[in-house]
């Protein structure tokens, strides 16, 4: 299983994945799940990914190779990242349609859903999460975060806390607060967590970025303050008149 997420505040952008693709009594597989492409001095785009590895592999190879070959209407030359979310989608589409009916294993699932985001020089950062089919979706100013693979357990406390004006680095912690939940309630859901924030409008700056593995002390530290906070949070709730 899969979660990854993405979290747009007035500040830049916050990505945050877990690297875990295969979990089982034989076999555990970790690869990492967050992009980065950098085409020129004028814009960065980040990608999640999330469904099959095969299709979500091929996906980013195809983009990379794009990039490589200056191939028209891909990232170099969009105006908009609206315009990297359809390109996206389209590769996907038709990355997912090679194994329809194809052969042995023709008709098996080769879904695969990312999140795009990022900036170009002179437009905001966006967000945008691409389906299976293609199209996609992007953040409101009541709902500034994106967020694909196991969802439901982290997604609690990123309602609680999450504005557009929320500071970044309310934003990463609350981040990596959404991943543990998960990770406390799905076991397939793993290290090593990667985590990066891209400043708005700061193209020649480098992102901020962390890697968090199993036994990292801020990830321990972390999820011992916040299993004993919510526990005191709980307690201190008024009892029922029974």
């Amino acid at each position: 299983m899969t979660y990854c997420l993405a979290i747009k505040v007035n500040q830049g952008l916050v990505f945050c994945s877990d690297s875990r693709t295969n979990a089982g009594p034989d076999r555990v597989s970790t690869y990492s799940k967050l992009h980065r492409f950098k085409v020129g001095g004028d814009r960065r785009i980040f990608m999640l990914s999330a469904g099959n590895l095969a299709t979500t592999q091929a996906v980013v190879a195809e983009v990379a190779r794009d990039i490589e070959n200056s191939a028209p209407n891909g990232l170099a030359d969009a105006r908009y990242v609206s315009e990297i979310a359809d390109y996206v989608g389209q590769v996907s589409v038709r990355t997912q349609q090679k194994y329809v009916n194809s052969g042995p294993m023709g008709g098996f699932n080769a879904e695969a859903t990312f999140i795009l985001g990022g900036q170009i020089k002179g437009h905001e950062p966006e967000l945008y999460m691409i389906y299976p089919e293609g199209n996609h979706i992007t953040t409101s100013k009541s709902y500034p975060f994106l967020q694909i693979g196991e969802t439901k357990y982290g997604k609690p406390i990123l309602d609680r806390i999450i504005r557009s004006d929320t500071d970044y680095e309310t934003a990463m912690r609350c981040a990596l607060v959404s991943m543990d939940s998960t990770m406390r309630s799905n076991a397939t859901v793993a290290p090593p967590i990667e985590l990066l924030y891209c400043p708005a409008d700061s193209l020649d700056n480098p992102s901020k970025y962390f890697c968090f593995e199993e036994n990292d002390d801020y990830l321990v530290g972390l999820r011992k303050g916040w299993d004993e906070n919510i526990v005191r949070a709980f307690n201190d709730l008024p009892g029922l008149a029974l």
